[in-house]
C-alpha cells in the first residue's frame, strides 16, 4: 500500500471494519479532505470531521452552524495544537480566554466598521460571549473529539474533563390567558387565522406548522399527524425535512375549534386556487401563499410581529406561542407527560427543565392555598374554644 502523507493507521474490531475505515479515509483524501492522524493538528482533524463525517450525520442547517463555530472559535483558539497532545488544561484555558475576551477585539469586528466604537476607537465595549454560546462551542468540540476516540485517533476525549457549568435556560415571555384571548380575537380576520390558532392551542413548532399537508389531517377523527418540518437551507431553499427528532414525529388530537377553522381555511384556499388559475403551485400544503407556494418562515415572523402591534400586545417571538401553550396547560393542571407528548419533546426531562419556573410558581400557589386552609382551620378552632368558655347566661336555655 502506498503511503498517503504521514503513516496512516486504522483500527477495527474485525479486518472488515478496519478495511471500511481505511477505504473511507482514502476516499476523503481523494476529495481533498486532510487525513487525520494522531500527529496532525486539531485544525486538520476538525476539517476532516466536518467534511467527511458530520456532513452525513447532521441536518444541513446544523452542519452550517457547526462549521461557523469551528471557523470562528475552535480553529483560531486550538487549531495549531497537535491532536494527540491536546490536554484538558488547553481546553480549559481556551474557554476561559473566550469567556473573558471582548469579541470585538478578538475577531476584529470593530476594525471593519465605518465608525469604530470599541477597540479601534480606544474604548473597549467588553462584549462577552453568553454562557449559552460558550456551552454550544464546548459541545461542538466534545462531539468532534468523541468521534476521534471512536476512530481510535486519540485515547480519551479531554473536552469531557472540562466543566463549563450549566447555563441558565433562555428566558421567554409567554402570553397570559387574557393576552392569548386578545391575540386570537385580533387575528380572527387574518387569512392565516387557522395557523395562529393551531399554534396557540397545540404548541406546534413553526416549521411543523408550515410543513403540514392536508393529507396529514384527519378532520373526521380530529387528529393531525406531524411528519415533517419546513426549513430554509443554503442549497435547497425552502425544503420539507423530517421532524427534529424521532419523538417529534407524532400524532396529536385537534381541538374542535381548530377543526372548524380548518374547514373555513380550506374554502379560502380553494378561492385563492381559482383566482391564481395556472399560476397556482399545488404543494398539498395546508398553509401556503395565495399562489400555493410554501410560506417563508422569515415572512411569517414579520407578519406575526405586525399582528402583535396591531393587537396592542407586547412583542414576543413566534416560538413563544409554543411556550404559551405549555404554560397555560401547566397552569390548568395538565400532567407534564401529556404536555411532553403534545410538544414532541424527546425526553420528559426537557419539558421539566424548560418549564421549571412555571412548576415552581404552581408549587408556591399550592403551598399558599394549603397555608390558607390550615390558617382558617386554626381560626375556626379558636372561635369554637371561645364559645365553650362563654358564660351560661350568654345563650338562654328553654
Amino acid at each position: 500500500m502506498s503511503r498517503l502523507g504521514p503513516l496512516l493507521r486504522v483500527y477495527g474490531t474485525t479486518r472488515k471494519d478496519a478495511l471500511a475505515k481505511l477505504t473511507e479515509k482514502i476516499a476523503a483524501s481523494k476529495r481533498g479532505v486532510p487525513i487525520p492522524s494522531a500527529q496532525g493538528s486539531v485544525s486538520a482533524y476538525l476539517t476532516y470531521w466536518l467534511e467527511a463525517v458530520a456532513v452525513h450525520q447532521l441536518r444541513e442547517n446544523t452542519h452550517t452552524r457547526y462549521t461557523a463555530c469551528v471557523n470562528q472559535y475552535l480553529v483560531p483558539g486550538l487549531g495549531k495544537k497537535k491532536l494527540a497532545k491536546l490536554t484538558a488544561k488547553d481546553v480549559r484555558t481556551w474557554l476561559k480566554q473566550l469567556r473573558t475576551t471582548c469579541q470585538c477585539c478578538a475577531r476584529r469586528i470593530d476594525a471593519g466598521r465605518d465608525q469604530p466604537r470599541c477597540c479601534a476607537a480606544g474604548a473597549c465595549c467588553s462584549k462577552r460571549l453568553s454562557p449559552l454560546t460558550l456551552a454550544y462551542i464546548h459541545s461542538v468540540l466534545k462531539s468532534a473529539l468523541e468521534h476521534a476516540v471512536r476512530e481510535e485517533e486519540i485515547t480519551r476525549n479531554v473536552a469531557r474533563n472540562v466543566r463549563t457549568g450549566t447555563p441558565r435556560p433562555r428566558r421567554f415571555e409567554p402570553l397570559t390567558a387574557d393576552e392569548a384571548r386578545q391575540f386570537l380575537a385580533a387575528v380572527r380576520k387574518n387569512r392565516l387565522f387557522a395557523l395562529y390558532e393551531l399554534a396557540l392551542r397545540t404548541g406546534l413548532r413553526k416549521g411543523e406548522l408550515l410543513g403540514l399537508q392536508w393529507e396529514d389531517l384527519g378532520l373526521q377523527t380530529g387528529t393531525a399527524s406531524i411528519r415533517r418540518t419546513l426549513q430554509r437551507t443554503q442549497t435547497g431553499g425552502l425544503t420539507a425535512l423530517p421532524t427534529k427528532t424521532r419523538a417529534s414525529e407524532r400524532r396529536i388530537a385537534l381541538p374542535s375549534e381548530c377543526i372548524y377553522s380548518f374547514q373555513e381555511h380550506r374554502e379560502v384556499q380553494e378561492g385563492e386556487r381559482e383566482a391564481a388559475a395556472e399560476e397556482w403551485r399545488d404543494n398539498g400544503l395546508v398553509f401556503s401563499t395565495p399562489a400555493g407556494e410554501p410560506i417563508d418562515p422569515v415572512n411569517l415572523n414579520r407578519s406575526f410581529r405586525a399582528l402583535l402591534d396591531r393587537a396592542g400586545l407586547r412583542r414576543i417571538r413566534f416560538h413563544d406561542l409554543r411556550h404559551s401553550t405549555a404554560t397555560l396547560l401547566l397552569e390548568q393542571g395538565v400532567e407534564l407527560v401529556v404536555i411532553k407528548e403534545l410538544l414532541g419533546h424527546a425526553h420528559i426531562g426537557v419539558t421539566a427543565t424548560v418549564y421549571a419556573h412555571v412548576r415552581l410558581r404552581l408549587q408556591r400557589d399550592a403551598i399558599d392555598l394549603l397555608g390558607h386552609t390550615l390558617r382558617d382551620t386554626a381560626e375556626t378552632a379558636n372561635q369554637l374554644d371561645a364559645s365553650d368558655d362563654a358564660p351560661s347566661c350568654a345563650l338562654p336555655v328553654r
